[in-house]
């Protein structure tokens, strides 16, 4: 099996965000391999490829995970990894509470003792929208990407975070949500 750890979009932001990728940003630039709706989410932990008798106790760490309050996410602008001048990925940009990044911290600690390595990277929270092989016929884009930074955030506040199954076929990899956990656990 190969899993992850998500936070899902509310319905509003999904559907402002696929309109927008349909309506503005596709046309601009057709040899990018845009993220299919289904599969936006905010990534807190991938997990990786794991024997199906590991489920049990993944789902009983994610279980043990809490936080005192719920995220509060704002999603603003769009940018590129590594840059504009070199870009392999389109992002749509969010800021977090300060809470995110310690529950991504409390989900790797927790997954750890079952032989799951964490991640050498610093968590980044960010919306994947696009990937490039190549800088072909990116200008455009970039250029549409400056133009939408002054676009109204978008805010949503998540209490629960998923585990995924992604099922890699053909078309594209598939998500199967195997279980939502609710992180928000009451001050004793």
């Amino acid at each position: 099996m190969r899993l992850f750890v998500a936070l899902d979009l509310p319905d509003a932001i999904h559907k402002f965000i696929c309109d927008l990728i349909d309506g503005e940003l596709r046309p601009l630039c057709k040899n990018a391999r845009w993220v299919r709706p289904e599969g936006m989410h905010i990534t807190l932990k991938f997990i990786g490829y794991v024997d199906a008798e590991k489920l049990a106790p993944i789902r009983a760490a994610l279980a043990s995970v809490g936080s005192s309050a719920p995220v509060e996410m704002s999603f603003h602008g769009l940018g590129f990894f590594p840059s504009e001048r070199r870009p392999r990925v389109l992002w749509y940009g969010m800021e977090a509470s300060e809470n995110l990044a310690p529950l991504a911290a409390d989900i790797e600690r927790a997954l750890e003792p079952l032989g799951i390595e964490r991640e050498n990277r610093k968590f980044v929270p960010h919306l994947t929208l696009a990937r490039f092989e190549s800088p072909r016929g990116l200008e455009m884009l970039v250029r549409k990407a400056e133009e939408l930074k002054s676009l109204e955030p978008l805010t949503t506040r998540e209490t629960q975070f998923h585990l995924y199954e992604s099922i890699l076929k053909h078309a594209g990899a598939e998500y199967r949500k195997i279980e939502s956990f609710s992180f928000v656990k009451e001050a004793a």
